[in-house]
């Protein structure tokens, strides 16, 4: 049973944290796991798995494990259930020996001690997502081996080590890198000609830009050279680097547009300013659980905790900065009734209205539909969940950056004193409370 929970469990957080089958080298030590998934892949006709293996060494306390009992092998997610109800008809039955896996080799093909080893590539003809296991059916027994994987598809002779339905991310992250670097054009336009607006929370939006571009483009060059290498070749470290400074300032500009910080007043209460000492620490921990993530892999004894850490402190910061907007909506419906302005008051509930529902549309897509369409979209359009996830982000940010740019005759912030009668109407219905 606990055999069906874990590979479950790895088919599903695999979906999330899709692996991009560059060339990995890991490290297995004293490992008494019956099932290790290493990798997703989507192959085409023309796919390649090449193994390499070293250093084997089997602890058991059987008197002989039998080699044949321990061994590679790939799954396809069409014969995942199949396997699965065999498991659980048998609790005991090794799944080396069912019909549903395509076998690659087992231990009794390594040469002989003390030096153990084996080496050698598999074509893949069956165009599918596959995924690359390898399977302990020797109980108590505790493997240490060194292993070396290529998973790649070619194309008249050239190796793409990125899935099929990855191959498109690096075009895909270039296009948007050039699409974030004119629309920070147009907001230095915008902040040069309303200098006299220009605010401090002006400054971060542009920082945002700049940062969210530059992730983009390391993304890009990340992905690039994993296609044609399989080694990102130091792009990664960037591309973290942008990502965790991108993550921290967009959660930071939500809350501080969510508080009026800067353009409706200068300072932040003590509960604002609790809310980023929560958000920014816990966006360094799921930084570090992404980093875990995409540069390990499920083939870690961790790896598991690690998605479960990162998710639960994602929904917390989702949930955190929610709640600066409803304060800020709070409040002005409370100056609202002993100030006098009830126009003013009026456009800027309006405005801080419409940028609660845009900021819930926002993490609802990112977090609930992209999710749905990595779960649903076959293998080959994998690359369309990355698209809608960027798209979405697009507008999201065209959005914001439109209802808070600094323009010096604001609609929501200059309004004509005949329109005071009618505001606090509007004040006085329910339509803004939450």
């Amino acid at each position: 049973m606990k055999i069906l929970v874990a590979v479950l469990l790895l088919f599903i957080l695999s979906v999330i944290s899709p692996a991009t089958a560059e060339i990995k080298s890991l490290k297995i030590r004293s490992d008494n796991r019956p099932m290790i998934l290493f990798e997703k892949f989507g192959f085409t006709h023309t796919g390649f798995v090449s193994i390499e293996i070293s250093g084997v060494s089997v602890t058991s306390a059987l008197p002989h494990p039998d080699p044949s009992r321990l061994g590679f092998f790939l799954l396809s997610e069409e014969s995942l259930i199949q396997v699965l109800l065999q498991l659980q008809q048998n609790p005991n039955f090794c799944v080396v020996d069912s019909q549903f896996i395509t076998l690659l080799f087992t231990f009794r093909e390594l040469s002989p001690p003390p030096h153990s080893s084996f080496n050698k590539s598999y074509p893949v003809t069956d165009p599918n997502e596959h995924s690359l296991f390898f399977a302990n059916c020797n109980p108590e027994s505790l493997v240490t081996m060194d292993v070396r994987t290529e998973l790649y598809n070619t194309d008249d002779g050239a190796k793409d080590y990125l899935s099929a339905g990855l191959t498109q991310l690096p075009s895909l992250y270039f296009v948007f890198s050039l699409v974030y670097l004119g629309f920070l054009a147009v907001w230095v336009s915008i902040c040069l000609k309303n200098q006299r607006s220009v605010h401090r929370i002006h400054l971060l939006m542009g920082g945002l830009i700049v940062m969210k571009a530059l992730n983009l483009i390391c993304a890009a060059e990340d992905k690039h050279y994993v296609k044609v290498t399989g080694t990102p070749h130091g792009w990664d470290v960037l591309f973290y680097i942008f990502q965790f400074i991108r993550v921290v300032l967009l959660f930071t500009v939500i809350v501080l547009i969510g508080t009026g910080w800067s353009f409706l007043k200068p300072f932040l209460q003590e509960k604002e300013k609790k809310v980023l000492m929560i958000v920014i620490p816990l966006q360094v921990l799921a930084n570090v659980a992404s980093i875990v993530i995409g540069e390990t892999g499920p083939f870690i004894k961790d790896w598991v905790t690690w998605n479960q850490v990162f998710l639960l402190v994602d929904i917390i910061c989702c949930c955190a900065i929610i709640f600066p907007i409803v304060w800020s909506i709070r409040s002005l419906r409370e100056t609202s009734k002993t100030d006098g302005k009830a126009a003013r008051n009026l456009a800027k509930l309006t405005l801080f209205r419409q940028f609660y529902i845009v900021v819930i549309g926002y993490l609802y897509f990112t977090r609930i539909v992209v999710f749905a369409l990595k779960t649903i979209a076959a293998y080959k359009y994998q690359w369309v969940s990355s698209a809608a996830e960027e798209i979405a982000s697009l507008v999201f940010y065209l959005v914001m950056f439109y209802m808070f740019r600094p323009v010096e005759k604001n609609e929501y912030f200059v309004l004509d004193e005949e329109d005071e009668e009618a505001a606090e109407m509007a004040l006085r219905d329910e339509e803004f409370e939450l």
